[in-house]
């Protein structure tokens, strides 16, 4: 009951099996020192304050790994600056060519191709049919092609 509780109240606290066993620790820690009154509602208490503190350490600890990346890439010296301006200017050219496109093909690219949401989630989302989804995907691919092609035909050539 009290696992099942725990899922319910806290998806996101980790393993549900510690929580219970350090909580039973707890309450039998507790119990040896003093006496409890109700057992059972300090038993879920106890088990939600640790599955609170198990919550907020684990957003504190992937806030601190967020910010950690991002210093390791801007304090990297090792980093080859010619190869971090090409990845920016590729980074704007990809930018470039998904705003060109319309607006239904420009929403489905992002959502499928960026964010990665399956074809059922994009349909649902937007409201629209799975099969629209594929077509305005397909549609969207194929002039995201075009653009690169028209932009590489533009390019001096280098010899």
């Amino acid at each position: 009951m009290l696992r099942a509780w725990l899922r319910g109240q806290f998806p996101k606290a980790g393993d549900v099996d510690d929580i219970v066993q350090e909580a039973y620790v707890r309450v039998l820690e507790a119990h040896a020192t003093q006496t409890i009154a109700s057992p059972k509602a300090f038993l879920f208490a106890t088990a939600r304050n640790l599955a609170l503190g198990r919550v907020r350490h684990l957003k504190v600890e992937s806030d601190f790994a967020l910010a950690e990346s991002h210093v390791t890439g801007v304090c990297d010296e090792s980093a080859d600056v010619a190869q971090a301006v090409a990845r920016a200017q590729e980074l704007e050219l990809l930018t470039q060519a998904i705003q060109s496109l319309p607006t239904r093909c420009r929403q489905i690219i992002t959502l499928r191709r960026i964010y990665g949401l399956p074809q059922k989630e994009v349909a649902a989302q937007l409201g629209i049919s799975e099969h629209t989804v594929e077509a305005q995907g397909t549609i969207g691919l194929r002039k995201l092609a075009e653009y690169f092609e028209r932009i590489e035909r533009q390019r001096p050539r280098r010899e």
